[in-house]
């Protein structure tokens, strides 16, 4: 039987298994036995018959009907095998078909004329093939940019007579250079490759600073003055985290330290860790104190600045061109430089901590190297401080620029008076305390750096007077935020002349 047959193939087949009424056929001479009957054939809802039968049937075009009733002849269909057509069962005793269920044997797909059903068969393909040629055209075409804009590159680099020249109205080709779209894409550093092509152009010219972490020389890049650290070996992991950083982290802000190359030389046969920088002339603030003494408006300039600086580190940014929560660590006014502006802005990024609130990931970095102790906050020389909480550094970091804060207003002159710089706890410790004398004066006998009565003659300096004891509140939580620090120094800016230095 095949799905084509006439719609009396049906009713042979049903009398070829014996479920009509018909006796064309000579019936077995076995015992009856009575069985279900269910069929447009049957009487009665029961028949007698030698076997019991079950018939599923699927003619053309219709959903398949189920069949039940007695068999008495043609015994070797019950030995047949399912088809997409039809399937039958025999059983012998009573009742024996009563709940028995069939299946087809699974259907092959009708086969569609050809025409408009075949459409999207044909189309497929071609589309696709049309969407990988233009794929493959559009990646030839990047690719070639991007070799152009390696050549291009190169070029500036000074593999060629056209090294980046400065133009004729004396614009900075450095600024230009780093302001461009040639970027890592994912922080504010230059590509690996042109950060040390840039570094093997740098001609050391002067040191202007040393410490127990290398030295810092005015270096020249093409005829512009650079800043160039170099690490010493044992810190070497305070090069990798500012590295890392500034690779990894938008940074660029007026009051953070414009970075420009990392390398990995060598010189004189030994390997050197340079960090390139800005290059600030005059120096650290921790410098700039000791050569001038201020107005009240220039300490204020200065103070807002630095804070702007520390605000935007500790801030997380959201957002495709966002960065991190950055706690500093280290800050002191050495780490705070003085641009020509007469703004600060904040370097060394060596111990810094980076928190992402999003994932509530608290990177602290690698690095076994501790801050500076006279300027460590309470909670960090009695070891209580919560290192697995990212607020407990920004709380260390508010406690030390009250510190600079202090510093700032002792070389402010008010009334003709002035005093001579001074380190924080100049006059309570040695020039190099121990983390046991800085634990004595802080923690066990709680004191602050003196805060001078004249600083209450003048509006701005009060106002200052008042913050560096808002940030030295023994309890950190209760310590003012960067952010409240910023806008509280804001709005002490009364007088909008540029400040003055006095010598």
């Amino acid at each position: 039987m095949t799905l084509g047959l006439p719609g009396r193939s049906l009713l042979m087949l049903l009398m070829a298994l014996g479920l009509t009424q018909s006796d064309s056929m000579k019936p077995s001479r076995r015992p009856l036995v009575n069985c279900t009957c269910k069929s447009p054939y049957c009487r009665e809802p029961t028949c007698l018959g030698s076997w019991c039968t079950v018939v599923l049937v699927r003619e053309q075009d219709k959903d398949p009907q189920e069949y039940r009733g007695c068999g008495s002849q043609n015994q070797e269909l019950c030995r047949g095998h399912p088809t997409e057509f039809v399937n039958h069962y025999c059983c012998d005793s009573p009742l024996c078909n009563h709940n028995v269920s069939l299946v087809l044997k699974a259907t092959q797909p009708p086969t569609k004329e050809p025409g408009i059903s075949q459409l999207p068969l044909i189309l497929g393909p071609v589309l696709a093939l049309l969407v990988l040629v233009a794929l493959g055209a559009l990646g030839v075409w990047h690719i070639r940019r991007r070799r152009e804009k390696q050549r291009g590159l190169r070029s500036d680099l000074g593999e060629s007579s056209l090294i980046l020249k400065a133009s004729e109205q004396g614009d900075s080709m450095l600024g230009d250079f780093l302001d461009s779209d040639c970027t890592t894409g994912s922080g504010s550093g230059l590509p690996f490759l042109v950060q040390r092509t840039v570094a093997r152009q740098v001609a050391l010219v002067e040191c202007v600073g040393k410490g127990r972490y290398g030295e810092v020389w005015r270096g020249l890049w093409h005829g512009e003055s650079v800043a160039v650290k170099i690490f010493s070996s044992r810190d070497e992991q305070s090069w990798f985290r500012e590295t890392e950083i500034y690779n990894t982290v938008l940074l660029r802000h007026d009051n953070i330290l414009g970075f420009i190359a990392s390398d990995m030389t060598s010189r004189n046969s030994s390997t050197q860790l340079w960090l390139i920088t800005h290059y600030h002339e005059h120096g650290s603030l921790y410098d700039f104190l000791q050569r001038q003494t201020l107005e009240p408006q220039l300490a204020l300039r200065l103070a807002v600045s630095a804070a702007c600086g520390l605000a935007h580190l500790h801030m997380e940014i959201f957002g495709t061109q966002g960065k991190p929560a950055i706690a500093h660590r280290d800050l002191k006014s050495r780490n705070v430089l003085v641009k020509s502006n007469l703004q600060c802005c904040i370097a060394d990024l060596g111990l810094a901590v980076i928190h992402s609130q999003g994932s509530d990931y608290l990177d602290i970095g690698n690095n076994p190297r501790v801050g500076t102790k006279r300027y460590m906050a309470p909670e960090v020389l009695d070891e209580q401080i919560r290192t697995d909480c990212f607020e407990s550094y920004k709380w260390t970091d508010v406690w030390a620029f009250g510190l600079v804060l202090w510093e700032i207003t002792r070389r402010t002159i008010i009334n003709g008076l002035v005093e001579d710089y001074r380190p924080p706890f100049y006059d309570v410790v040695p020039n190099d305390p121990s983390f046991e004398d800085m634990k004595k004066v802080v923690c066990i006998d709680q004191q602050t750096p003196t805060i001078p009565n004249r600083l209450a003659a003048d509006p701005v300096l009060c106002g200052l007077a008042q913050m560096m004891r808002e940030c030295w509140y023994p309890n950190p939580s209760a310590r003012l935020t960067a952010l409240r620090i910023k806008k509280t120094l804001q709005k002490l800016t009364l007088n909008p002349e540029k400040p003055k230095v006095i010598p």
